[in-house]
């Protein structure tokens, strides 16, 4: 099969498209020909091996343990590991598995759900990471009610496009943050009120905040409290730096310290991949509630294309790359080669 592999940590420069051989599924795991693979920021981390302790949980120290990379997948079930039921070869599906840049990879199958009517591969494939990350940091962390006031920065972002859909969805007064470029693709996710961080301070206390997600812009903890109502809730779900030992996770922890003596709520968190909330993003997605804002789509050659424009802030929404043989909506024409 083809696929984009790395030998070595580093740039987008140590990515190339090779011939290898096609994985097989263990117990619990399923193997999915993959028509479209979704590109989230945590793609970048396993790239560069940054922060450091990522190694130290278990991606390798000096080098990669694995030459593959991507997570987000949306595609067609090719062959069942032992003990997995509930799927079926020929199931269309979309979740989160290990090497999505690939015509084949494998997945858990508890992280595996059918996909959503209505959403093409390409649109699903932009969903999994990123939708569990908007929903997990608005109604588990920030708990978020209707008539309740949400700033979201990084708001045109792969975590902000889905986090303004669901917050407007919510019933909450929706604002987001962005540049002067995304402002309208904010606009037509739903936000009720966009802040151009390049003009506003969404700090300056004209307004305040019931609940704050904030994904981008590293903004200090003396910002967030001053946006938020006295005891409103800061959810800190990015925002990171260049440093290589801990890209502003510091951040993050000092949030949890801060938080332990003031009544306003400083909270993070860890994406919890599940096939319970794929099933929720499932049904929002075809309940009209949550759609893909897909940017473009790549052929897998351009995948080091892709992940460029993510660093440079380019995208709005989401990327995704399609497989060989399928359109850019990742339907495949045809079967590609094994």
């Amino acid at each position: 099969m083809k696929a984009i592999v790395r030998y070595a940590y580093g740039s987008t420069d140590v990515l190339r498209l090779a011939e290898v051989e096609r994985p097989h599924p263990q117990a619990g795991q399923v193997l999915v020909r993959v028509h479209a693979a979704g590109i989230d920021r945590g793609v970048l981390h396993f790239l560069t091996g940054h922060p450091y302790p990522l190694r130290l949980a278990g991606t390798g120290i000096r080098t990669p343990k694995s030459p593959f990379l991507g997570r987000e997948l949306a595609g067609v079930v090719e062959e069942l590991g032992d003990g997995v039921t509930g799927l079926s070869r020929g199931d269309e599906v979309f979740g989160i598995g290990e090497g999505t840049f690939a015509e084949y990879a494998c997945a858990p199958a508890e992280k595996l759900v059918p996909r959503p009517t209505g959403l093409t591969f390409a649109q699903a494939a932009a969903l999994p990471v990123s939708g569990l990350t908007a929903l997990q940091g608005l109604r588990d962390h920030g708990g978020v009610e209707a008539g309740q006031r949400v700033l979201i920065t990084g708001a045109s972002g792969g975590v902000g496009s889905f986090a303004v859909q669901l917050a407007w969805s919510y019933g909450a007064e929706v604002t987001g943050v962005c540049r002067t470029a995304k402002a309208d693709l904010v606009r037509r996710l739903g936000a009720d009120h966009v802040i151009d961080h390049t003009r506003e301070d969404f700090a300056d206390g004209k307004h305040t905040y019931d609940v704050i997600l904030d994904l981008a812009g590293n903004p200090s903890l003396g910002r967030l409290r001053r946006a938020l109502t006295p005891t409103g809730t800061a959810v800190i779900g990015g925002g990171e730096t260049s440093g290589r030992v801990l890209s502003g996770f510091d951040r993050q922890l000092r949030a949890l310290c801060v938080d332990r003596f003031v009544k306003q709520r400083l909270k993070t968190y860890i994406c919890r991949e599940n096939r319970r909330d794929l099933v929720v993003l499932k049904g929002l997605a075809e309940a009209g509630r949550l759609t893909p804002a897909v940017d473009r789509t790549h052929p897998l050659a351009e995948t080091a294309d892709a992940l460029r424009a993510l660093e440079r802030g380019e995208v709005r929404g989401k990327r995704v790359v399609v497989m060989p043989g399928a359109g850019p909506d990742g339907q495949a024409a045809s079967r590609p080669d094994a």
